[in-house]
């Protein structure tokens, strides 16, 4: 059986004291293995980037711009490849695979412009005789670790602007599915990139520990779960690195009685359903604002008609509208949120238990499913549930959808369906903050923000 190693220095590596089964969630089988690295192999990969900055971080941008550019080049001539890697191992089907790599190419292209981004600052005559200006320097070895949801486009969120930036980068992704991360951090390197500049190690806790903790390591970039952002974030923070950890989203659709319900259905059901909602942008809660029913009666009935038209299924059958969960146990904690809601008294409308998948009958899969009737003190409407699950929530006026989008423990992003925008909202308020300092802990700039891989050096 293949054995999925890491990228050190160049090469490709295994770490032989542990491995972890890497299933293929649309047949439940075991595919591959990967290798966990140990706390000695994640030092070797912090050694490499260490060595390989001197040279990297005087080499010119623009030389770093070419490097991305061709690396551009290689994601575009390999993308099946890619998405097909991604299918086997998340689960995703080729069309939002496609569109994964596709945001992950656009942080690549952002990347290519490095020598314009990377020019300082001159002041003339601040006091007699002084000049003053100001550069922006790469911090040197520093790290991220990503989730299984999008093994392309986060990882490609992070390293392309950090390397571009004179950085060297040693990447943990998920060791649920880590090939396709692999595979294209190699192509980074059939680019032009020299050996020990990005260097990848599948792991577990002891991975993760490892690099939160070694001096040699100056920033942490993380995405995935709020607990774990949260134990991340404090550690690093500990250790005095300098730390971004995004952690769990409850997005949600404010349907003003005004709203075209068609429209909203259509756009929901992408938002809710699209990659099996493994995603931390999914919509998956639609705030019905209307006095009596007729509103949300009208929402759920069109709702109910599209989704009996959806149809999930294995990644490698393309007619499919989304594909299985990504491993056993995440099946059954959205199962479990689905029973949960049940049980708390709201209207299951659509069940998407135990779907029929011909052909596929082991893998991991959860249909689409619609929830009414859900009130805030129900789990399934507190916690991030993580699947294809969509909730309604009704309320009489668009200020309590306000408050119970402001109440809520996790953030992210709202979107508000009316044609009335902008006057039709009471006193023209925005839409929640994004991402409340409870969740997020960075340093104020986005994952993939060149300002986190640099520091200011001023004369």
């Amino acid at each position: 059986m293949k054995t999925i190693g890491h990228l050190i220095n160049g090469t490709i590596v295994t770490d032989g004291a542990r491995t972890q089964d890497l299933f293929n969630p649309s047949t439940g089988e075991v595919a591959k293995q990967v290798s966990l690295a140990g706390k000695a192999t994640v030092e070797d990969a912090i050694a490499a980037a260490q060595a390989a900055f001197p040279a990297w971080r005087n080499t010119p941008p623009l030389k770093r711009a070419r490097v991305m550019y061709r690396f551009k080049q290689l994601l575009e001539e390999h993308a099946e490849e890619i998405c097909r890697l991604i299918g086997e191992e998340h689960g995703k089907i080729a069309h939002d695979a496609m569109g994964e790599l596709q945001r992950g190419i656009e942080n690549v292209e952002y990347a290519c412009g490095v020598p314009e981004l990377l020019k300082g600052e001159h002041s003339k005559n601040v006091g007699p005789a002084i000049d003053s200006w100001n550069e922006l320097q790469p911090l040197g070895v520093v790290a991220g670790i990503t989730p299984f949801n999008f093994p392309a486009m986060v990882p490609l969120w992070m390293y392309p602007m950090a390397i571009a930036c004179g950085n060297c980068f040693v990447l943990k992704p998920s060791e649920r599915d880590p090939s396709s991360t692999l595979f294209i951090a190699q192509l980074l390197v059939e680019a032009g990139l020299p050996a020990g500049v990005i260097n990848v190690v599948n792991g577990d806790k002891e991975a993760v520990d490892t690099l939160l903790d070694d001096p040699r390591v100056q920033a942490v970039s993380f995405v995935g779960s709020t607990p774990v952002a949260e134990y991340i974030y404090a550690r690093a923070s500990a250790n005095g690195k300098r730390c971004q950890a995004l952690g769990g989203a409850k997005n949600h659709a404010i349907l003003l009685p005004d709203a075209d319900m068609d429209n909203a259905v259509n756009a929901l059901t992408g938002a809710a359903f699209g990659s099996s909602g493994e995603r931390c942008m999914a919509l998956s809660v639609a705030v019905a604002v209307a006095v009596g029913d007729a509103a949300a009666e009208a929402f759920i009935e069109k709702m109910r008609a599209q989704m009996q038209g959806l149809k999930v299924g294995a990644f490698s059958e393309r007619q499919n509208d989304f594909g299985p969960v990504i491993t056993r146990a995440h099946l059954d904690k959205v199962v479990g949120y689905i029973n949960s809601a049940e049980q708390q008294g709201a209207e299951i409308v659509v069940d998407g238990r135990n779907p029929s998948v011909p052909g596929f009958d082991n893998g991991f899969f959860v249909g689409g499913t619609l929830i009414d009737r859900v009130t805030p003190d129900m789990l399934c409407y507190k916690e991030e549930i993580f699947g294809p699950v969509l909730l309604v929530v009704r309320v009489a006026t668009m200020q309590q959808a306000m408050d119970l989008i402001d109440a809520h423990e996790y953030g992210n992003g709202t979107g508000i369906f009316t044609p009335a925008w902008p006057t039709g909202i009471p006193n023209r308020r925005p839409t929640p903050c994004c991402f409340p300092g409870r969740l997020e802990k960075t340093t104020n700039e986005s994952v993939c923000s060149l300002r986190h891989y640099l520091e200011n050096k001023q004369n």
